[in-house]
């Protein structure tokens, strides 16, 4: 029987996970190789999926709409919602910072054939477009954003398809030790949406919709990583060592412009409406939870992210590195404390109840610190 709610509350996870992140995927796995990379999608897809039911144990134990800054605060305190706000501001900026670094990479791939300009002004001009509507408060119609990323998931599908008859073995590589430690942060930015989790109670709100949640969760995360191995393993396959930090500008000599043309048009669209969803995201947060004025809070929220870019920081790749190991490290941990607290001090009876024992929770704590050490040495050096 169809469930369109169930569908409907997937897709957003899905669409909230898969973004610029899925782009530096087959570039890490091409400087670690396939066996690391495949070790790290083993654990921190586990990680990140348990994650994500924790944290959908949280909302459907506690009553009223909140976000994780408000759970923070609710269960932890003031220090947890300091923890969060560092985190978010941060990693919000840090976000709105990569998807200006790829969107100029994306644009230069579009115009290349007309305009002969560095992907640093394709990228300020992407930036400073998109921070007018930012300022102006514009927001994405829901139908609008749920069909662009149907449109970028089917011409990406169709890439890969052509991409598909021209895979080498020749191309993979197992293991390059230097590196082993690099795909830590990329796959955590890629495969973090715990976000959307108190939004899916917003579509599943009756007592039946909210016992598909662990469902919803569970599917979402195992299509994502599914997808993820695809694309990484197909572009891999095709370009090998040629592979570019944004994946398709690797594939233009082995697929066509024409083809990559589309590719890089579909990225576009959906980074864009990201870009704006993100910023209007901050840009509500420090208006509406730390009472900043109107103004105020619109240049915070575009003028931080260009002026890193401004003054040197545009390595897409060490970029969602740091904000994935940051994310990682403050909001993971932050989730399993909360959900500790949550069982106890719930204000009501959850739909579903895991069962984990504190040993495994910890466990989860030591991955993400000792992850986090590892790119501060692995950066480091």
């Amino acid at each position: 029987m169809f469930d369109k709610k169930f569908l409907l509350a997937t897709s957003v996870l899905i669409g909230t996970i898969v973004g610029a992140g899925i782009f530096g995927l087959p570039y890490t796995i091409t400087k670690s190789g396939i066996l690391p990379g495949l070790f790290y999608f083993l654990i921190l897809g586990s990680a990140v999926l348990l994650l994500h039911l924790l944290f959908g144990e949280i909302v459907l134990r506690t009553r009223g709409r909140h976000r994780l800054i408000g759970y923070s605060q609710m269960y932890l305190g003031n220090w947890g919602k300091d923890l969060i706000t560092l985190s978010t501001f941060l990693g919000t900026s840090g976000t709105l910072l990569a998807y200006i670094i790829l969107g100029g990479d994306f644009l230069k791939v579009l115009f290349s054939p007309w305009l002969n300009l560095n992907s640093f002004y394709f990228s300020l001009l992407f930036g400073l477009f998109l921070s007018y509507f930012i300022f102006r408060g514009m927001k994405i119609i829901a139908p609008t954003e749920f069909f662009t990323n149907l449109i970028f998931f089917v011409i990406i599908f169709i890439i890969l398809c052509f991409a598909l008859p021209k895979i080498s073995f020749q191309n993979f590589t197992l293991i390059n030790l230097p590196n082993i430690f690099l795909p830590y942060g990329i796959i955590l930015f890629a495969l973090a949406g715990w976000t959307a989790i108190p939004e899916i109670g917003d579509i599943l709100q009756t007592t039946e919709g909210k016992r598909k949640y662990k469902k919803v969760i569970n599917s979402a995360i195992l299509i994502t990583v599914c997808l993820y191995l695809f694309f990484v393993l197909t572009v891999v396959g095709v370009s090998g060592e040629k592979t570019s930090p944004d994946s398709l500008g690797g594939l233009t000599p082995f697929l066509g412009e024409k083809i990559i043309f589309f590719g890089a048009l579909a990225a576009v669209i959906t980074l864009a409406d990201s870009f704006l969803v993100i910023g209007l995201y901050l840009k509500h947060t420090l208006r509406y939870d730390y009472r900043f004025p109107k103004f105020w809070a619109s240049v915070i929220t575009c003028c931080l992210p260009l002026a890193l870019f401004l003054i040197g920081f545009r390595g897409f790749i060490e970029t969602i590195g740091f904000v994935g190991t940051l994310i990682g490290v403050i909001e993971g941990i932050v989730i399993i404390l909360i959900f500790k607290k949550a069982k106890s001090l719930g204000d009501r009876q959850p739909e579903y109840s895991l069962e984990i024992p504190n040993l495994l929770l910890y466990f989860l704590v030591v991955v993400f610190i000792l992850g986090a050490i590892s790119q501060v040495v692995y950066y480091w050096q």
